[in-house]
C-alpha cells in the first residue's frame, strides 16, 4: 500500500466538497534546482502547469510534498538534504535534513522525506517546489513516489 496509485484512488473518490486538488508526480528539471510535475497525477480546479501548481480559488490549502532520495555511494561526509516549498517564488516552508552515513557503510542508501504545510492561498498563487541537491532525487527506481500535492481544506481561514 501507500504507493502513488493508492492515493491517486483515494483522492479520486474523495467528494468534491471543497472542488481542488492536486496530486502530481515530479521529477528533476534540467539544470534547475525547481522539480517540474509529471502529466500522471490528478488536476480539479488547479491549474497543473510544469514546473507550478496555479491556485484557481483561494482558501484554506494543504500542500504535501514527499520525495525519495538515493545516494549511490556512501559517503563519510554528511549530506545536508533541503525542500523548500515555494509560493509565487518564494520560499514558504522548508525542511532540512541531515543524511549522515555510518562509518561502515558501503552500499548505496535510500531516504523519504515528507513536508505538509496548511496555509491560505489566494487565486493565481503559484506552487512549486526546489531542492538543494536534485540530483539525489530518486527518479529511477521508485519515480512515483515523489509527488507535489495540494488539498483545499477549505473556503477561507
Amino acid at each position: 500500500g501507500n504507493t502513488f496509485e493508492d492515493y491517486l484512488r483515494i483522492l479520486q473518490s474523495v467528494p468534491g466538497a471543497n472542488g481542488a486538488a492536486a496530486y502530481m508526480r515530479v521529477s528533476r528539471a534540467v539544470n534547475s534546482p525547481k522539480l517540474s510535475l509529471a502529466e500522471k497525477g490528478i488536476c480539479e480546479a488547479i491549474e497543473c502547469q510544469s514546473p507550478e501548481l496555479v491556485i484557481r480559488e483561494q482558501g484554506l490549502y494543504l500542500i504535501f510534498c514527499n520525495l525519495n532520495f538515493h545516494f549511490p555511494n556512501c559517503s563519510k561526509s554528511p549530506i545536508d538534504l533541503k525542500i523548500e516549498l515555494l509560493v509565487n517564488d518564494r520560499v514558504d516552508r522548508q525542511t532540512l535534513s541531515t543524511f549522515c552515513a555510518s562509518e561502515t557503510c558501503q552500499d548505496e542508501t535510500f531516504k523519504t522525506l515528507l513536508q505538509l504545510h496548511l496555509t491560505h492561498l489566494d487565486k493565481e498563487d503559484k506552487i512549486s517546489v526546489t531542492l538543494n541537491h536534485p540530483e539525489f532525487l530518486n527518479d529511477v527506481s521508485l519515480p512515483n513516489e515523489n509527488v507535489l500535492g495540494v488539498l483545499k481544506y477549505s473556503d477561507g481561514m
